[in-house]
């Protein structure tokens, strides 16, 4: 996640749509004051070889806690703070009225189908592991985010979701409409963790079809994402 005070953008970082490539592309237009969530360290790694910004301003400031975050701190005996994969609404209550007003806030979503393939994988990157049927099955699927993080209550909370499948064009319309001086390049981070690299609708079930139609019925609704 990254609150650009420089470029006036937050970036609202979901999962399995090259979230952390893109989070790590907009860290080199940051400056000192912009709020960067810290990745795993393997992608820090990159992060800081290509020499963009790392983790900074991630704390929350005290003066933006409500009671309960206050009680949350003393509970857990540490600051609270702005993670990679926060919601809307939980950054929305954290920061200024007029920066969430003002600023261009964006997100991705990628086909649900394509998106539970990779959610997979990602889940169980070594064998021994389920099948995607009984992976699909368990409910472990329905956990990937995405939806819920550019939404509040069910309700659009940013300006645009850019889809996976366009990353190009979203990465040229995202530098026009935030001002940055180059369109972002993408670094890879975790292209090679997938091995079976064939089409969802090679790997997927006519039962698996269904049921991830059930459970991303609202993406494929709002989108128009087809199989």
């Amino acid at each position: 996640m990254i609150i650009s005070h420089k470029y006036k953008f937050i970036f609202i970082k979901t999962e399995k749509t090259a979230g952390t490539s893109i989070e790590i592309a907009l860290s080199k237009f940051c400056g000192p004051k912009d709020i960067i969530t810290p990745i795993v360290e393997e992608d820090e790694l990159k992060r800081r070889k290509l020499g963009y910004r790392g983790p900074q301003n991630y704390k929350i400031p005290f003066s933006k806690y409500s009671k309960c975050d206050l009680m949350t701190t003393i509970d857990i005996k540490r600051r609270l703070r702005f993670y990679h994969h926060n919601d809307a609404a939980y950054i929305k209550r954290h920061i200024d009225k007029d920066i969430w007003d003002s600023y261009y806030k964006f997100g991705f979503e990628r086909n649900p189908f394509d998106k539970v393939v990779s959610w997979y994988f990602w889940q169980y990157k070594q064998e021994p592991r389920p099948s995607i049927s009984e992976f699909i099955e368990s409910g472990e699927a329905n956990l990937v985010k995405g939806f819920q993080l550019y939404t509040i209550d069910s309700i659009f909370a940013v300006d645009k979701v850019y889809f996976f499948e366009e990353l190009d064009e979203a990465m040229k319309d995202l530098a026009d409409k935030i001002g940055l001086p180059e369109v972002p390049e993408l670094p890879k981070t975790k292209a090679n963790l997938r091995k079976d690299k064939r089409s969802y609708r090679d790997i997927l079930s006519e039962k698996d079809r269904e049921t991830i139609e059930k459970v991303f019925a609202r993406e494929l609704a709002y989108f128009g994402f087809k199989w």
